[in-house]
């Protein structure tokens, strides 16, 4: 009885680790899921919204991801439809309507120099390497809304503001 007692305990015993075995192997994926594309915003500082031909003002943005992936690369561009001026990234090249430019880091400052005293008006957008959906603002200069006083203050208030002065 006792050899019994033993050859059914050891059977369960095998078995036991043979499903537990199979489960475990069955119970996992070799496939990694890995994040790559995370959604993102763009924080711009505030800015006065006028603007004297020949004047330079400097806008301030800060690209604000809900997650980070390191081989992130982010592009900038941007479209002109009203006025004439140019749109500089400071310590990087002018920008070329509607050419992508590589952002070297996540906070970076554009300066738009006026040619005119017209009304000016562009789009600045905002991409990753990914795909994922553009951020993208229009920026408008010497609009008929904006007041006769020195401009009004655009954008949220994070930071000091220093109004363009004429």
């Amino acid at each position: 009885m006792k050899k019994s007692n033993k050859k059914s305990f050891g059977l369960i015993a095998f078995l036991t680790l043979v499903i537990a075995a199979v489960c475990s192997l069955t119970s996992c994926s070799d496939d990694l899921d890995v994040q790559q594309s995370y959604p993102f915003t763009v924080e711009v500082m505030p800015y006065a919204d006028k603007i004297m031909q020949g004047q330079t003002v400097e806008l301030r943005f800060e690209i604000k991801p809900e997650g980070n992936y390191t081989n992130t690369l982010y592009t900038i561009r941007y479209f002109q439809y009203d006025g004439e001026g140019t749109l500089k990234l400071v310590d990087g090249p002018v920008l070329v309507n509607n050419d992508r430019v590589l952002l070297e880091n996540k906070t970076f400052r554009l300066n738009y120099t006026a040619k005119s005293a017209d009304a000016h008006k562009f789009l600045v957008v905002v991409e990753d390497n990914f795909g994922s959906t553009p951020w993208e603002q229009t920026f408008e200069f010497n609009s008929k809304d904006s007041d006769d006083e020195g401009g009004t203050i655009i954008g949220p208030v994070v930071g000091p503001v220093t109004p363009v002065i004429r």
